[in-house]
């Protein structure tokens, strides 16, 4: 999967925008203001996905070549995803639908009523 069917489908995703608030080169998506996945632009297609923690172990057991955990982030809740030879998309999106809704679960109902309005 390249650049752009990532940072595409990061986008789609209701309420998300994407931003540099770091540096120049991890490329951060956001709903309401919470992040829910960071692009590595100078690390040859990796992505930290926010994750729920047992999910996470299991997900780094069974592909230990391709989801790792994230570096600088808190590792019980976010995975690196080596996506560069990693052949299974379907589970490339559910990963990343799983970080959003994990994300936007722990926002404030006021946050979450906000969200759903937005069309």
């Amino acid at each position: 999967m390249n650049f752009d069917q990532l940072r595409n489908y990061c986008l789609e995703k209701k309420g998300s925008f994407e931003s540099l608030p770091f540096d120049d080169v991890s490329l951060v998506f956001k709903v309401m203001n919470k992040i829910f996945a960071i692009i590595a632009l100078d690390m040859d297609n990796q992505m930290s996905l926010k994750c729920n923690p047992d999910y996470a172990l299991e997900l780094r057991a069974s592909y230990p070549d391709h989801i790792l955990p994230a570096r600088y982030m808190n590792k019980q809740y976010w995975n690196m995803v080596k996506t560069k030879g990693f052949d299974d998309e379907q589970l490339l999106f559910k990963l990343i639908d799983h970080s959003y809704n994990e994300v936007v679960k722990q926002l404030p109902l006021r946050s979450r009523k906000i969200l759903a309005e937005i069309k």
